[in-house]
């Protein structure tokens, strides 16, 4: 078992090395990178020994040892016993004897992702990467293979950003239902064993919930997720819910003091996402799980959102989202300068599904052909126009909206002004109500004079035509469910 006090003391020496300090103070200097801001689109992947049992959700270990859940029912008529068959008995079944780095990374860079994001710890406790602390691992343990670490060269080569996702505060109490009857999870248990601490779970949403994390379990969680800093260099840092919990409150500060000390001396940009005001406002990116913003924002962020609705990882049986849907929720976010992390989930022999793949292929092909309202853009002085509204907040997205033509949202690049037509009508005609002529004195939203009008990947004829109630486009001919962006020189 390793030295805490050791490792600690390496902690606080890069912290003080600086430029921050693990303060909020200092900490509120961070500046979002510039890398960041242009990407728009990345990958997020949920792969660990949760995609073994492919059932339910990636919390099926928690849910496995709840006495009358679906996935207790299922785990005892399908393995057995909890004495017999507890969580850790996945391990030697997740191979991943197929997993492939370069045919993934491939696929992440054909969908036009600019940055890829794996989860390198769930709360199930096993870590994805090689690492010193725990030998509940991926590269001593089931596929050993450092998952992590091969992923990175193979999306760096790409040039794609790399980052890493921690979840390891929410393990905690993730395998603490497994204490409350005669399964593996009970008995002696120590630092670094996969079922370690199992405690009891409490009012999960209470800032103050007991038991509250051991300072033994937050120095592990802080060394932890030092590690994975300093072994992966990730240029983003997610972190999920829960340790917006008052017992992390000490650490948040420590840990992106060391992070962005580090990033400093690789000489990178990076940054931190988080949920729940975790971090100060302005020291790290907020993120909106499965949801939106229904209004745009002056500060930058992020939704992260699944491809399937019901899980975020490969179950059997995933219920998923259509290509379409997921690019208009990608021109939604953007327009209002947010940017969106997609995820998917591969299989447990580390292969990417049918579904996940056409999906990740569709959204490439409309990209390649219309990246450039996307990639590198800035907002309008608004997002867009139209009568569909977005609920806000997070997990809003499990209902597919239906947009109309009259649904348009606006991004900028250059010179260009990019009005992102959502669903484009049969008789091909659009109205920008947004940049109508009006008397400047009741200060309209565009008073200038537009200039060359195009259709991002159509060569036919277009007619143009604006009066008072609106910018009139007329194309024949383009057939698609798919958005259609209609590119204005701004003079």
């Amino acid at each position: 078992m390793y030295d805490q006090k050791t490792a600690l003391e390496k902690i606080d020496s890069v912290i003080a090395q600086g430029p921050y300090e693990a303060n909020w103070a200092s900490l509120s200097r961070f500046e979002v990178p510039k890398w960041y801001k242009n990407a728009k689109f990345g990958i997020f992947l949920h792969f660990g020994v949760y995609s073994v049992p492919a059932f339910g959700s990636e919390w099926y270990p928690r849910n496995m040892y709840i006495r009358g859940s679906r996935e207790y029912e299922h785990h005892i008529k399908t393995y057995g016993k909890h004495t017999e068959f507890g969580y850790k008995d996945f391990i030697p079944m997740f191979k991943a004897e197929k997993f492939d780095p370069e045919a993934w990374a491939e696929l992440f860079r054909s969908a036009g992702a600019r940055y890829v994001v794996p989860v390198a710890e769930h709360h199930d406790g096993f870590q994805m990467y090689r690492s010193d602390l725990s030998h509940y691992n991926a590269f001593e343990m089931g596929p050993k293979r450092d998952i992590v670490g091969e992923l990175r060269r193979s999306c760096e080569s790409r040039g794609m950003v790399f980052g890493a996702s921690s979840h390891r505060a929410e393990h905690w109490f993730f395998l603490g239902h497994g204490r409350e009857f005669e399964s593996d999870v009970c008995g002696s248990l120590k630092r670094g064993d996969l079922y370690w601490p199992a405690m009891p779970e409490g009012e999960l949403q209470d800032l103050y919930s007991t038991p509250a994390p051991t300072e033994e379990y937050l120095n592990d969680w802080l060394i932890r997720t030092c590690e994975l800093i300093d072994r992966y260099q990730p240029k983003l840092l997610y972190f999920d819910w829960w340790i917006q919990h008052s017992a992390f409150r000490p650490y948040l500060p420590r840990l992106a003091a060391f992070y962005y000390n580090r990033a400093a001396q690789w000489g990178e940009q990076v940054a931190i996402n988080y949920k729940h005001d975790a971090f100060l406002f302005g020291s790290a990116v907020p993120d909106v799980e499965r949801g939106q913003f229904s209004e745009m924002k002056p500060y930058f962020w992020q939704t992260d959102t699944a491809a399937a609705r019901n899980s975020w990882c490969y179950t059997e049986g995933n219920d998923y989202k259509s290509a379409k849907s997921l690019i208009c929720d990608l021109c939604d976010i953007v327009s209002k300068n947010g940017t969106l992390l997609l995820n998917v989930g591969p299989k447990p022999d580390g292969t990417i599904g049918e579904e996940d793949t056409r999906i990740l292929n569709e959204i490439g092909k409309w990209l390649s052909k219309n990246g450039e309202a996307v990639y590198e853009s800035r907002t309008f002085r608004k997002y867009g126009e139209g009568p569909t509204n977005i609920e806000e907040g997070q997990f809003t997205d499990n209902t597919e909206r239906t947009f109309t033509s009259q649904d348009i949202r606006f991004t900028m690049r250059d010179d260009f002004l990019y009005a992102i037509v959502l669903s484009w009508p049969t008789d091909g005609k659009v109205t920008i109500r947004s940049l109508a002529n009006a008397d400047a004195s009741r200060l309209p939203v565009y008073n200038g004079i537009p200039g060359e009008i195009s259709i991002l990947g159509y060569e036919g004829v277009i007619e143009t035509a604006r009066d008072e109630n609106g910018l009139h486009v007329c194309a024949d001919g383009i057939k698609t469910e798919m958005p259609v962006v209609i590119r204005i020189r701004m003079t």
